[in-house]
């Protein structure tokens, strides 16, 4: 099983390339990969209770190891999807015309998603994880969703690509939380634990009913069904497969999977009977109306689509055996007339029935093709698909598990079979037939005769349809193996066959009766005009979906327009009060218990909370911008003193950095503010805000007090300290937790720096935001548009002397600069460097690490920006930081990848040991190259805010003066 995801996989990677070269052709090669799995499924067919079972760990914490279990369903729905597969990918190779170059210039990316649709259902009907089964069923979603909008310069195919996907994306995400919500409650995730040990209840019942709406959605049962009609935009080959064969049998296959378990619970038999019967007579009554040959045999699924959720959801084994047989059948007869049409589309230019006539004269072999697949469709003997519905009509007749329902039930499908039957012939003679007309139409007059190879595909399901209505017991054995594990009542003993012939009885009556009123409603449907509605009902839930999207359209637009009123003060402040108001309320509203409070354990504590309650208070009350800032920094500079009194000089130490490289960037940007805010300002929300405050930070204690009252278990941080000396290798447990034990997360806020970073830099440089600060050679040699030139009093001032302290600092106005500053700089910077190489080298055992690291090599460069000027950052450090950034991010990931090369865990991490002259024995830990990754990050993100709101603005500010002063000497 393995294998065949592995061949699909390198099939999708290589199928780009063999379009480029072959063309259309290399769908030839490609079809192999699925015909040769299914070569394997035929060798190594599962007995009857010795199902294969595969198990890779992959994410065990998470319980989403790769469980694959190929038993009968398993392996019945992989000869739909790969049989099928195959020939739909044959079947390509005369329908494209890649070799012009023009009508199909995304043939490379169509073939790739077609063969990787085709490994995703795979391994979607073989995963017994439910959670590994989720991820498969939304590759389909994803796939389904690029297929469909192929033709990406159409509007109608766009727009039938994002309603598949918005639809089927709705129920997946609804069956994702009843997975979470039954796993969490079994302890297991495997589908086959879950369905021998159902459990009950009502969340029970919620879960089960959630995951029935995923598969509703996929298989287009009503109201979720009109996102299938639409999907018609497609190309036919991804018709012929995802919509008859493949993807709409995704949610029929989970029905059929989970019926052994739930078809009994109170929920499951109602929803699917009722909403199937429901689909199949709407459905087949709108398919009676069509002109389009495709949306005929759309909505034609849509009503099989409808029958076989009844059979294959209303228990019993019998029942089973009849749905399965349905599934076999219409995914032969289905994805036969939907090649078909492509070939009559590709030949004539037309799928209207009304531009065709006398098409079976001209195609005799198409004729034949179409003539056998319509056949099994219209349930006609000796086909295959009479003898499914023989079986369904049978089985509901005497089903234990309907009980008083069966009449009703059965009268449903033999109104939905009625439909059938006129749809059936619709569409045949409506292709095929001469209409009364002396010759054939335009359309027909002018095709050509479609290639024999085109005829291949469609022939062969059109034969298997026939041959296994002439030998069902090849498929009786074959479906009866899972129907046979269905659950039967007691004294129930299911004795039924699939067979061309079980006698004259009432299922072979009610046939006769389906057929006769059915060709008598297609050959006086214009006497039965005048009954018609005057409204089409399954075309209400195509203009409800419209509105739905554009009531969110409004609702967003107006939601915006409230909550996001260009104000960041404003946006802020809607933020912290839902901050405030949904937790307290659900505090005050559910169970708690009663919190210790303990204000402080040590008189310097009390000291130092004064000292920022102090500050904080003259913040609220500052107007000076600057002022307010420093007040704030005071802040956490006293946060980081708690922290050190509590001891944890690693959170302290990175507190400090961090406070200090904030201020440097509040008092950048302040540049570029009026120094005070406005009076009226200050007046008019200084109260609300003070209260606001006071609120958030009631509620983050309130709320941290609350849950240190509700442990009850031995916290986590106990275990830490021996977790990180004995599996980190380290004995500063805040640094391993980041690098080791929680590097996933750290991989996620590293990559949130860089965005930010690129980011901030991106909206001040509005252009192009790549390269080095600049540098003195720069200037010298006369360089880009943002290196300002030095000023001509700059050479004889007295404060630029014989010595130069600082390379960059010579080309600053002497009013900036600050001898002490530069001489100071020139003696701190190698210590600042030589202690961030101390921090990052010590930090996996003594406080630091490459975040502190990273910090104090960033305030290094800080230093060195203020002593000197952007010109002595670009002399520092002539790298560009957005190099500096991507090094990091590279060095990473390519730890997780390098920990998954030799077979290792991601980001996990190996002692090594060596043996070095002078020095001794040396150990090291691997984290060292993901912690180095943080620290280039971190320098990086600094450089980048410097470059940007330090050397930029900078750069905007000398522009700005000079005009000033040019305007001020004409003047």
């Amino acid at each position: 099983m393995l294998a065949i995801l592995a061949a699909h996989a390198v099939a999708t990677l290589l199928a780009p390339l063999l379009v480029h070269r072959w063309g259309r052709m290399a769908f030839y090669p490609l079809a192999l990969v699925p015909l040769g799995s299914l070569v394997w499924v035929a060798l190594n067919w599962p007995g009857r209770d010795q199902p294969q079972t595969v198990d890779v760990p992959w994410v065990p914490e998470l319980s989403m190891n790769i469980a694959l279990r190929f038993d009968a369903l398993a392996a019945i729905m992989s000869l739909l999807v790969l049989g099928v597969g195959a020939l739909v990918l044959f079947y390509c190779a005369r329908y494209f015309h890649h070799n012009d170059g023009q009508k199909e210039k995304r043939l490379p990316s169509f073939a790739a998603e077609l063969v990787a649709f085709s490994g995703a259902m795979f391994g979607l009907v073989t995963s017994d994880n439910m959670l590994v089964l989720y991820v498969f069923w939304e590759i389909t979603t994803v796939l389904s969703f690029l297929l469909v909008g192929h033709y990406a310069e159409r509007a109608t195919s766009r727009r039938a690509a994002t309603q598949a996907l918005l639809v089927t994306t709705f129920g997946g995400l609804a069956m994702l939380v009843g997975i979470v919500a039954l796993g969490n409650m079994t302890g297991t995730y495997l589908l086959s634990e879950l369905i021998a040990n159902p459990p009950t209840g009502l969340a029970a019942s919620v879960a089960v009913v959630l995951i029935l709406i995923g598969a509703l959605s996929k298989s287009a049962i009503v109201p979720m069904h009109f996102w299938l009609p639409g999907a018609m935009a497609a190309p036919t080959p991804v018709s012929a497969y995802l919509h008859a064969a493949a993807m709409v049998k995704a949610g029929i296959y989970l029905i059929a999977r989970m019926t052994p378990g739930f078809a009994d619970a109170p929920e499951w038999r109602p929803t699917v009977v009722t909403l199937g019967l429901l689909t199949m007579v709407l459905a087949g009554w709108r398919a009676s109306r069509e002109y389009d040959l495709k949306l005929i045999l759309a909505f034609g699924t849509v009503s099989q689509l409808g029958l076989i959720t009844v059979m294959v959801g209303s228990g019993g084994s019998e029942m089973m055996l009849a749905g399965l047989a349905l599934l076999f059948a219409h995914a032969m007869f289905k994805a036969t007339l939907f090649m078909v049409v492509g070939i009559i589309d590709h030949t004539t230019g037309t799928r209207d029935i009304r531009r065709l006539a006398w098409l079976g004269d001209r195609s005799k072999a198409l004729l034949i093709i179409a003539t056998g697949a319509t056949a099994s469709m219209a349930a006609l003997p000796p086909f295959f698909g009479f003898i499914a519905k023989e079986a369904g009509l049978q089985t509901v007749l005497h089903s234990p598990t309907l009980g008083d329902a069966a009449p009703f039930v059965l009268t449903g499908i033999v109104l939905g079979s009625v439909l059938t039957t006129v749809y059936s012939l619709r569409f045949l003679l409506g292709a095929f037939a001469r209409k009364g007309l002396p010759k054939p139409s335009t359309r027909v007059a002018e095709m050509h005769r479609p290639e024999t190879s085109f005829l291949i595909p469609p022939a062969v399901l059109s034969a298997a349809g026939l041959l296994f209505g002439l030998w069902p017991s090849g498929l009786n054995d074959i479906l009866g193996d899972y129907a046979d594990t269905m659950p039967d009542p007691v004294g129930h003993v299911a004795d039924y066959h699939l067979a061309l012939w079980h006698g004259l009885n009432l299922p072979l009556a009610l046939s006769g009766l389906v057929l006769a009123a059915g060709i008598a409603v297609y050959f006086g449907r214009s006497r039965l005009r005048h009954v018609r509605a005057g409204f089409l009902p399954l075309a209400n839930a195509d203009r409800i979906y419209d509105a739905v999207l554009r009531g969110a359209d409004v609702m967003s637009v107006r939601l915006t327009a409230v909550t996001q009123r260009g104000s960041i003060p404003a946006t802020q402040s809607l933020i912290l009060a839902t901050l405030v108001l949904v937790p307290v309320t659900v505090l005050a509203l559910g169970s708690r218990d009663q919190p210790e409070f303990e204000l402080w354990d040590s008189p310097p504590q009390v000291v130092v909370g004064l000292l920022m309650l102090a500050a904080a208070l003259g913040a609220a009350m500052m107007r000076n911008r600057l002022a307010a800032v420093l007040l704030v920094g005071v802040t956490g500079y006293g946060c980081g003193a708690i922290f050190a009194f509590h001891g944890a000089p690693d959170l302290a130490l990175t507190q400090f950095l961090v406070e200090t490289v904030t201020l440097v960037v509040f008092v950048l940007v302040l540049r570029t503010l009026p120094a005070e805010t406005g009076a009226a300002d200050i007046k008019r929300f200084r109260v609300p805000r003070a209260a606001l405050a006071l609120a958030v930070g009631a509620t983050v204690s309130t709320l941290a007090a609350f849950a240190m009252a509700a442990r009850t278990g031995r916290p986590i941080v106990d275990l830490l300290p021996d977790a990180a000396y004995l599996r980190g290798h380290g004995a500063n447990t805040v640094n391993v937790l980041l690098v080791d034990i929680r590097a996933w997360d750290t991989m996620g806020e590293v990559a949130v720096l860089v965005v930010a970073a690129t980011g901030v830099a991106s909206m001040v440089f509005r252009n192009r935001r790549f390269g080095a600060a600049p540098r003195v050679q720069d200037v010298r040699n006369a360089g880009g548009p943002d290196i300002q030139q030095p000023t001509a009093y700059l050479e004889n001032s007295p404060a630029v002397g014989n010595i130069t302290w600082l390379r960059g600092s010579g080309l600053r106005d002497p009013r900036h600069r600050s001898l002490v500053l530069e001489v100071a700089t020139r003696l701190i910077f190698p210590v600042m460097m030589v202690l961030s190489a101390y921090f990052f080298f010590a930090g996996h055992n003594t406080p630091g690490g490459g975040f502190a690291g990273g910090l104090m090599a960033g305030l290094a460069l800080v230093l060195r920006y203020l002593a000197g000027g952007p010109y002595e950052l670009g002399e520092t450090l002539p790298l560009d930081a957005g190099k500096i950034l991507g090094a990091g991010l590279t060095l990473t990931a390519g730890t997780a990848a390098a920990s998954l090369l030799v077979g290792a865990p991601v980001l996990s991490s190996a002692l090594i040991e060596m043996d070095v002259p002078v020095l001794g024995t040396v150990k090291f830990v691997t984290a060292l190259f993901f912690d180095l990754g943080v620290y280039l990050i971190v320098v990086g993100l600094v450089l980048d805010v410097l470059r940007s709101l330090g050397a930029r603005v900078d750069a905007e500010i000398e522009t700005e003066i000079n005009e000033q002063e040019r305007k001020a000497v004409h003047q």
